[in-house]
């Protein structure tokens, strides 16, 4: 009859009466109600009881909480004790848990911990059959919880950490997982690898390897998070990678600054197929980040490898991932993988979005190949050629494209394409689009029609900003217009449209190549007053514009004052300088300008030392100009064709032939640095007025073996030569041969030849020669 009962019991707790019971319910719930009078009056009496027991359980733990959070507490007193035995229950394991998570200090729990073992090993002890073992590992979680609230946490974790190893408690995942966690977050790296390694093998599992490596990556220990999932990725590991894994993996290896990373993009990659032959792959961010990185190192090669790798392993890829590489190699120019890929993802049905078809678009608009971006235009909003989904082209769609048709010179295509994104799209025209535009008729030379736009775009009610105003500015200077320029500059000023240091430099530039430099002097002050900061280029330019107007000294002191005021000249503003100072025979001043290089560090490059030699050459100073060679020398520096024909230029001017030939069979044997055809034309036209002209067409024929193409100074300076040794035959040859070379003669040609061939009755010849015929005596 009991079991009966407690079945009965059970069902009455599963079916709840209703308080107004239907005519239907009334018969069963008087038939429950008879089977489970006797239960229903045990069952009352058994849940107060235990209600009772709870209230004294709680009380009890309440009790104890703040007598342990007293400053007086007496470990050793009655007070204690009495509760613990005055308690209607024992206190048990489940009592102590509670009494460590309330009381609020890790170190009084401890303390409370130690009493109560104490208290339990003496025989007398009303709580030690219920409460055997104090010091169990999860006793030591609950305060290794609470000392990870407090703010010394590392201190008190490591005291209990090393209180548990003691007492000979072992770790369990919990307390380790936290452990390692609160020592990563302290930079305790040693200690949350200490506690691992410590684990009994059987304790650790994917959930702690992952929290480790999480902290070593944090704490930039990749090497070591690594050799944690190598041990992972072994076929028999207990503790194999998943998700999470790859999620904490994938994150740190993609983190753009990683001061201490010592994996290669080859080691990504490997780990990313060792990973996703466990069914873990990247999520879309990081495969993105991936590629991302590896097409930016130039490894395009290997980002193409990864995709279609994990696309064969099964894994989804999406249209970010896609884009992410197709952006890659449109900077290559790859446009074969590039359509090859765009198929790809159709057949995978991966739906190119307006972004993808943007980024082809792009790069063949860079390329300046636009009739093929029109196509792709075409094609993107066709619904057969994209799945029956058609993708509509945006104003950056557009831009793109009006953009590329103006920089070929197709502005009237991109101004027509402006009406079909109006009309056909419902797609407004923005700023960047009139931008587009203007600068494609400026520097077309259509200044009115830029203009015309400009007043266009005003009237729609799209606002130009200061790339209109440096695009019209740019274009006007550029064209003769300078003085409207500034005429324009000074309307926009007025409108609240402000100039920036674009505007300023390309003024400034525009009057220093008029060499009004006082003008541009001004506006340099105005780009001061404006609060626009000068860069390196507006005092290249005007340093440069100094020294071409031969104002040398203004130049120097313009640089001074900037170095005052914090700016310092590069190389290519020192070497203007240089040059200028060369040009004026001032080697003085140039070499007080090479030692101030050299003061603030700046190492003089190849045009340096060229425009040094040539001038040192010029001036018959080969000595100082073989030392300045071989100081080049000793900064790293090789001497290219241009030093060594300023050389041989020089010594060829001082009528020192033979060392100008010597350096020029140097240039060949030692050197490995071929000859070009200026060094040529000054040795051959050297050697002709030196009357030895067998010299200087044997070095012609060295000219034709070496692929050094001549050009008309060559055939003038033989034809001198020829003329005063009266050599018409080889005369005739060599005017053959500027024809097969495709050497158009000059004045200066037909007055040597004029002169000569009247002298000795050949103006047929010469005749033959204007129309192109062969003159030469074999062609007779």
């Amino acid at each position: 009859m009991k079991a009966k009962r407690a079945s009965t019991a059970q069902l009455t707790k599963l079916i709840r009466l209703p308080k107004n019971p239907t005519r239907k319910e009334r018969p069963l719930i008087s038939f429950l109600r008879h089977f489970s009078l006797d239960l229903s009056s045990s069952a009352t009496t058994t849940t107060a009881a235990a209600a009772a027991a709870a209230d004294d359980d709680t009380a009890v733990v309440t009790q104890v909480v703040e007598l342990l959070q007293s400053q007086d507490v007496n470990w050793d007193g009655e007070k204690i004790r009495q509760l613990l035995s005055s308690s209607s229950s024992p206190f048990t394991h489940s009592r102590l848990l509670q009494v460590i998570r309330r009381v609020g200090d890790s170190s009084k729990a401890l303390k409370f911990l130690e009493w109560i073992e104490q208290y339990t090993s003496s025989s007398s002890s009303p709580i030690s059959s219920s409460l055997p073992q104090a010091s169990t590992p999860s006793a030591y979680q609950a305060m290794f919880e609470l000392a990870s609230r407090e703010p010394d946490y590392h201190q008190k974790l490591s005291h209990l950490l090393q209180t548990s190893k003691d007492r000979g408690v072992p770790l369990n995942r919990d307390s380790a997982s936290l452990l390692i966690r609160c020592f990563g977050r302290a930079q305790m790296v040693m200690e949350s690898i200490r506690v691992f390694n410590d684990l009994d093998p059987s304790v650790r599992n994917t959930y702690l390897c992952n929290t480790l490596i999480d902290v070593l990556f944090k704490s930039d220990r990749t090497g070591d998070a690594l050799r944690i999932l190598k041990d992972m990725l072994l076929p028999d590991s207990s503790s194999p990678p998943n998700n999470v894994t790859g999620s904490i993996v994938f994150s740190a290896l993609m983190k753009r600054n990683q001061p201490r990373m010592v994996v290669s993009e080859k080691e990504i990659i490997e780990l990313v197929f060792k990973m996703g032959e466990r069914g873990i792959f990247p999520d879309a961010v990081r495969l993105t980040q991936l590629i991302t990185k590896l097409c930016r190192s130039g490894s395009t090669g290997r980002a193409w490898d990864v995709l279609h790798g994990i696309m064969k392993m099964g894994e989804a890829v999406e249209v970010p991932s896609c884009n992410a590489l197709l952006t890659g190699l449109g900077r290559e120019r790859d446009f074969e993988r590039m359509n090859l890929l765009m198929s790809e993802m159709k057949q995978i049905g991966i739906q190119p979005g307006v972004v993808t078809f943007g980024i082809l678009i792009n790069n063949l608009c860079k390329s300046r190949r636009v009739d093929e971006a029109l196509q792709v235009f075409e094609k993107m909003s066709t619904e057969e050629e994209n799945a029956g989904v058609a993708v509509h082209p945006d104003v950056i769609t557009f831009n793109t494209l009006i953009d590329g048709l103006c920089k070929v010179g197709r502005q009237e295509e991109g101004l027509a394409l402006v009406e079909r994104m109006k009309s056909q799209h419902a797609c407004s025209p923005n700023t960047v689009t009139y931008n587009c535009l203007i600068d494609g008729f400026c520097k077309a030379g259509e200044i009115e029609r830029s203009h015309e736009l400009f007043e266009r775009m005003k009237e729609e009610g799209v606002s130009p900003d200061v790339v209109t105003l440096n695009s019209l500015v740019d274009g006007m200077s550029s064209h003769g217009r300078i003085s409207r320029a500034v005429e324009f500059f000074r309307d926009m000023q007025r409108s609240g449209l402000k100039g920036n240091i674009v505007t300023y430099t390309t003024l400034i530039n525009a009057f220093c190549h008029v060499n009004n430099i006082d003008k541009a002097m001004e506006f340099f002050e105005e780009t001061l007053s404006s609060g626009c900061r000068p860069d390196s280029v507006v005092y290249y330019t005007l340093i440069s514009g100094l020294g071409r107007a031969g104002r040398l000294d203004d130049a120097w002191s313009f640089a001074l004052n900037m170095r005052e005021a914090g700016f310092y000249l590069d190389t290519v503003s020192y070497n203007i300088l240089i040059s200028g100072f060369c040009k004026k025979k001032n080697l003085d001043k140039a070499y007080e300008m090479l030692k101030q290089m050299e003061k603030e560090g700046i190492r003089p490059d190849e045009v340096t030392y060229n425009t040094l030699i040539a001038t040192l050459s010029k001036a018959g100073d080969f000595s100082i100009a073989r030392q300045v060679m071989g100081k080049m020398i000793d900064e790293g520096l090789v001497p290219t064709v241009v030093t060594y024909g300023a050389l041989i230029h020089g010594y060829c001017r001082a009528g020192h032939l033979d060392e100008a030939m010597k350096i020029y069979r140097d240039m060949g044997s030692t050197s490995k640095i071929p000859p070009n055809t200026v060094i040529y034309n000054i040795l051959i036209d050297s050697l002709c007025k030196d009357e030895k002209i067998e010299a200087a067409l044997s070095l012609m024929d060295e000219m034709h073996v070496k692929a050094v193409p001549p050009n008309t100074v060559t055939y003038n300076a033989l034809f001198k030569g020829l003329r005063e040794k009266n050599w018409l035959d080889k005369a005739f040859e060599l005017m053959d041969q500027m024809h097969t070379h495709a050497c158009n003669p000059d004045y200066v040609t037909m007055e040597i030849l004029t002169e000569w061939f009247s002298a000795v009755g050949e103006t047929d010849k010469l005749k033959r020669f204007v129309e192109g015929d062969e003159v030469s005596v074999s062609s007779m």
